[in-house]
C-alpha cells in the first residue's frame, strides 16, 4: 500500500496557510553507503573528510574542471533556499509521485546539501536511504542514522549490490552529455513495479516583457551549454528517451512557479517570495562558467548581465516565472 506523502495536483490545498516544519530537515548529513548490507545500514564512517577538488574561477569555486556549477558557500546557501522553495510548491511533500510505504532502499542522486535525502529518511525510518554527489563540499555535520552519503559520478557506472524502490533526481539539467546511459542505470538499479521522479527547471520566462536582457541571458548560456556538450535544457524529459531505457512514463506535470509575489495567490506568493530569491542567487551559478569559459565573456560582462536579469525579474509587471517540469515513470514488471 503505497503512503501518499505527495501531491497529485498544481494548486495548494484549500486549507493550506503556509509552511510548516514539521518534517522539514535542517541541514545535516552524515555516512557513507557501503551497499545494502547490514554493514552499511550500522555504518557511521563519514565523507565528511574526504578530498574534496578545488577549482576556483572568477572568484567562485567548483568541483571539477567540467561542471558548470559551483560549489562554495554562496551555491550551499541558495540549494538550501531552493529547497525549501520546493517544498513550498509541493505543499511540504517532498516529491509529487508516490513512495511506497514498504519501501526498503531509496536513492537520490545529485544530492547537493543532502536536505531532501534527510527528510525522507525521516519520514521513511526503516528505509536505505542513498544519496549521491560529484561534491560532499555541501554536507552538513550529521544525518539520521538511515541516510548513506557516497561521493560519485552518476556518469560513471553504478555499482550497487541491491536494487531501488524508488530513485529520484531534481535539477540535473546540464550535468550530463549522455542522458541515455543515465537512465540505463537508472533501468538497471530500480526495481521491478518500482518508480523514478526526475525534476528539471527551465529558464526565467517573462511574460510581459519582450526583448528583454533575460531573453538574452538564456540563450547565451543555452548556446554555452551546447557548447560544452552539456545542453542545458529539458530533451532528457521527453516520454521516448525513458521508454528506451525501459522507463515507462505514468505521469509529466508542469508547474509554473511564479517569480516574486505578484500572484494573488496567498501560497503562490509565500513560494514565490522563496523562489525568486533561489532564481536570483542562482543567475550568476548557472552562467558564469558557462559563458566565461565556452562562449569567451569577461567576467564583468556576465556580472553585468546577471544585474539586469535581476533588475527585470524584480519588476512586477513582469510577471515572471519558472516552469518546473516532473516527471514519474516506473520499471515495468
Amino acid at each position: 500500500m503505497d503512503q501518499p506523502i505527495e501531491i497529485d495536483a498544481q494548486e495548494p490545498a484549500p486549507n493550506d496557510d503556509g509552511f510548516t516544519d514539521e518534517g522539514i530537515p535542517r541541514i545535516s548529513s552524515e555516512p557513507e553507503h557501503h551497499s545494502g548490507s547490514e554493514e552499511s545500514k550500522n555504518s557511521t564512517r563519514s565523507i565528511i573528510g574526504s578530498f574534496i577538488e578545488e577549482h576556483f574561477e572568477n572568484g567562485r569555486r567548483y568541483c571539477s574542471e567540467t561542471y558548470y556549477m559551483p560549489n562554495d558557500e554562496t551555491e550551499q546557501t541558495r540549494l538550501a533556499i531552493a529547497d525549501q522553495a520546493y517544498l513550498l510548491a509541493l505543499n511540504n511533500q517532498l516529491t509529487l509521485g508516490l513512495i511506497p510505504q514498504s519501501a526498503k532502499r531509496i536513492l537520490d542522486i545529485g544530492t547537493g546539501t543532502g536536505d531532501w535525502a534527510i527528510a525522507v529518511a525521516e519520514r521513511f525510518p526503516e528505509a536505505e536511504i542513498i544519496a549521491t554527489d560529484i561534491t560532499n563540499a555541501f554536507l552538513p555535520p550529521s544525518a539520521p542514522p538511515n541516510v548513506f552519503f557516497e561521493l560519485d559520478d552518476a556518469q560513471n557506472e553504478w555499482a550497487y549490490n541491491e536494487p531501488f524502490d524508488f530513485i529520484h533526481m531534481r535539477d540535473l539539467s546540464g550535468a550530463f552529455s549522455n542522458w541515455s546511459a543515465i537512465y540505463a542505470e537508472v533501468s538497471k538499479f530500480l526495481k521491478p513495479g518500482g518508480s523514478f521522479e526526475i525534476t528539471d527547471c527551465g529558464l526565467i520566462h517573462l511574460k510581459e516583457i519582450p526583448d528583454s536582457n533575460t531573453s538574452i541571458f538564456n540563450g547565451a548560456v543555452r548556446s554555452a551549454a551546447d557548447k560544452s556538450g552539456r545542453p542545458l535544457d529539458l530533451d532528457h524529459l521527453k516520454k521516448p528517451i525513458l521508454d528506451n531505457a525501459g522507463l515507462s512514463v505514468i505521469k509529466i506535470r508542469v508547474l509554473e512557479v511564479p517569480l516574486g509575489t505578484y500572484d494573488p495567490n496567498p501560497h503562490k506568493k509565500r513560494t514565490g517570495k522563496m523562489a525568486m530569491i533561489a532564481a536570483l542567487e542562482g543567475l550568476e551559478a548557472v552562467s558564469l562558467r558557462l559563458l566565461t569559459k565556452h562562449l569567451g565573456w569577461k567576467e564583468g560582462d556576465v556580472r553585468e548581465l546577471c544585474e539586469k536579469v535581476q533588475e527585470e525579474v524584480m519588476r512586477p509587471d513582469a510577471r515572471a516565472l519558472i516552469p518546473v517540469h516532473f516527471v514519474i515513470a516506473r520499471k515495468l514488471m
